[in-house]
């Protein structure tokens, strides 16, 4: 099979797989250049509410293509930046399912998604130091926003691997699954996202990024959409909401 990125749509879930299988799903460079429109696609269309990142059989990523290297460093990490930035920017939930191995760009990939839930014998880590390589300053800090400085300095400084339970403490995952329950519980998990509001979801992502000089501009979607009336509605009447707004047809910039 040639190395791709494929994806399909279920349930208002749009799942990313991962697929190369002959090098541990790790990313070639024009995996990495096909990431970002395709992202663009899925953030457009309203039938989709959440997406799920995850790797084909029992490996989430190795990382880079160590042949995507030999063309240059620097184009391949502008490559894997520009992946990264698109995945972090998704105007909707993200969850990484890790299987296996999540190395190097694998782990950068992770990272950027919004939740991580692992299978018990994944092993994480960040290579750079392994090939003399400087790991892009929007992916130190955001590995530095997760797991802490002193986490992150011995990731970084090391390169050694880590296993699901010292991820899990750390905070570069949330949960830690027993083999063969990972599938369930992330179908448990996006159907509760998917249920909720896309609006507070859009917005909670931008302030948990960072930005905080968007209240007026939050304020005002939440009066235009009508989630709020319909979120206390469905509360006293004891039933689900049916919440209508979605980043997909309404501006989240500006």
């Amino acid at each position: 099979m040639d190395p791709q990125l494929s994806h399909h749509v279920a349930g208002s879930v749009a799942t990313v797989v991962i697929r190369h299988p002959a090098k541990r799903n790790a990313m070639t460079a024009a995996m990495w250049r096909a990431l970002p429109p395709l992202l663009d696609t899925l953030a457009a269309d309203p039938d989709v509410r959440a997406l799920v990142l995850t790797g084909e059989g029992g490996t989430f990523c190795a990382g880079a293509d160590i042949t995507t290297l030999q063309d240059g460093p620097e184009e391949a990490q502008g490559l894997a930046v520009a992946a990264e930035e698109a995945l972090a920017a998704f105007p909707k939930p993200t969850v990484a399912a890790v299987r296996g191995h999540c190395v190097g760009g694998g782990a950068q990939l992770a990272a950027a998604c919004d939740l991580r839930l692992a299978e018990e014998g994944a092993l994480f880590g960040v290579t750079p130091a392994r090939l003399g390589i400087v790991y892009p300053a929007s992916a130190t800090r955001r590995l530095v926003s997760l797991v802490g400085p002193a986490t992150a300095k011995y990731l970084l400084f090391t390169a050694e691997l880590i296993d699901a339970g010292r991820a899990l403490r750390t905070g570069l995952v949330d949960e830690v699954l027993p083999e063969g329950e990972l599938d369930k519980r992330i179908a448990e998990l996006t159907g509760v996202l998917v249920s909720r509001s896309q609006l507070t979801q859009a917005a909670a992502k931008e302030f948990t990024a960072g930005r905080t000089d968007r209240d007026a501009h939050w304020a005002a979607r939440a009066r235009e959409s009508g989630d709020t009336a319909e979120g206390v509605a469905a509360f006293l009447e004891r039933r689900q909401p049916r919440f209508t707004w979605t980043a997909s047809t309404s501006s989240t910039t500006g």
